[in-house]
Formats: C-alpha cells, sequence, structure tokens
C-alpha cells in the first residue's frame, strides 16, 4: 500500500467572520494525481494555501509526511518536501528566468545545478530564454517559469493550482502533459482546476469542493461519470 504523504484532517479556515473551508478531509498517497474540483470561491485555492503555511488553520490538522504542519512556516513545509505553485503564476518579473529558478532551489532538497537541468530539460523553451525577465514571457511561458520554480525544490508532494487559468487550449494541453511526465518521474501532484474534463483525464482520484465543504470524492473515473459532476462541472446534461 502506497505511503500517504499528504493528510488533511478536519480542516477549518476563516476569513474573519466568513467559514471559508468546513470540516474538510482530503489525502495524496505516494505516485498520485489527485484533483480537487470546484466552481469559483468553493475553497480550493484556500485550501493549498493552508496547505503550504500560508494560511493559518482556525481547526483541524494537516500532515507532511507524517508530521503535523497544521502551524508550521512555509519554509518548513518547502523543507519537507511540499512546494505550491500558486493561482497566478506570481513570478518575480524583474528577475531573469535564472535568477527565479534560482530563487526556488532550497538547501538540502537537492543540488540547484540538478534542479535547473531537470526543469530545462522539461520546459526547453525556458532555456532560450535564461537571460529573459520574467515579466517579458508569455502566459504560457510564465506558467512554465512558475512550475519550474516549485519544482526546484525536488518536492515529493507538488501543490498545483489553476496551471491552465488564461491559456489557449494548445498550451493548456502542453500544460498537462508536462504535469503527467512530472508525476511520471515520481512527484505526487495535488492539482487544483477549473478545467474539469482535464483535472478528472489526469487524476487517479479527485474531490468536489462545494462552498468551502467536500461533497463528493472517489476514482476520478467514477466521478466524470456521476450525473451531478456532469451537470455542474462537465458541461453535460446528465441523467438520474
Amino acid at each position: 500500500m502506497s505511503e500517504t504523504l499528504l493528510a488533511v484532517e478536519s480542516l477549518d479556515v476563516h476569513y474573519g467572520a466568513i467559514h471559508a473551508l468546513r470540516q474538510v478531509s482530503f489525502e495524496a498517497k505516494a505516485g498520485e494525481i489527485v484533483s480537487l474540483i470546484g466552481s469559483n470561491g468553493a475553497g480550493k485555492s484556500t485550501l493549498l494555501r493552508a496547505i503550504s503555511g500560508l494560511l493559518r488553520p482556525s481547526g483541524g490538522r494537516i500532515r507532511l509526511r507524517g508530521a503535523d504542519v497544521t502551524r508550521a512556516a512555509p519554509e518548513a513545509i518547502v523543507a519537507l518536501g511540499c512546494s505550491h505553485v500558486p493561482e497566478g503564476r506570481r513570478i518575480f518579473a524583474n528577475l531573469t528566468v535564472l535568477e527565479n529558478l534560482q530563487m526556488g532551489a532550497w538547501p538540502g532538497r537537492a543540488p540547484e545545478a540538478a534542479g535547473i537541468e531537470r526543469v530545462l530539460t522539461l520546459f526547453p523553451r525556458l532555456k532560450e530564454r535564461l537571460t529573459q525577465a520574467g515579466g517579458t514571457l508569455s502566459g504560457g511561458e510564465q506558467q512554465m517559469l512558475a512550475i519550474g520554480r516549485a519544482l526546484m525544490a525536488a518536492p515529493a508532494v507538488l501543490l498545483l493550482d489553476e496551471p491552465s487559468l488564461g491559456l489557449a487550449p494548445l498550451l493548456v494541453r502542453q500544460i498537462f502533459e508536462i504535469v503527467r511526465e512530472i508525476h511520471a518521474q515520481g512527484t505526487t501532484v495535488v492539482l487544483v482546476e477549473q478545467n474539469a474534463h482535464q483535472a478528472l483525464r489526469i487524476a487517479g482520484r479527485a474531490y468536489v469542493l462545494e462552498t468551502g465543504s467536500l461533497v463528493l470524492s472517489g476514482p476520478a473515473d467514477e466521478l466524470a461519470r456521476d450525473p451531478r459532476v456532469r451537470r455542474a462541472y462537465l458541461g453535460e446534461a446528465g441523467s438520474g
């Protein structure tokens, strides 16, 4: 049986009086792609931000590789092997592509040179732009850079928040193929994605988040056939 790398147990998150996440529990095992789908405002990005230490939960527990990281600092979570690619990319626009990648390197996780070689193999386009400022890249190239920067820490778990957002269909396909390759190289992926077709196609298991609560979970192919998921997220009439 695969090791559970990430376990979220009865997690609550508040923004002031707003109860953003309610008793959310899910897990990601070694070697999985787990997708989280839901509409805007469902709490998907909030969940990833809580896991990566950017938000402090008001209740529940988060375990990473067996360690309780519920109240750990973001840098401690990276050191344990979890990297976060935030929605909107958040690259350093004034730094070069190479400097952005170097910012993602983490002492003790992996040699910097090996990390750069891995990223440039996955994203050959970045190799041509190493000395170019990150802010001058196209949207697709910035997404590649954001993912590459997160990979520099050699994470065991990669949190991906809306990697296809704002990209043309051809680039969306390329990004998801790269996610498959990252997974094939041994990284567990937790994917937040509004493109439910792609999210369910790529994942082994999936969870559906609505207004801060998990309402469905199971094998991704089964959820893709669920009439409720088809109606709400796949743009199909469904049945039953």
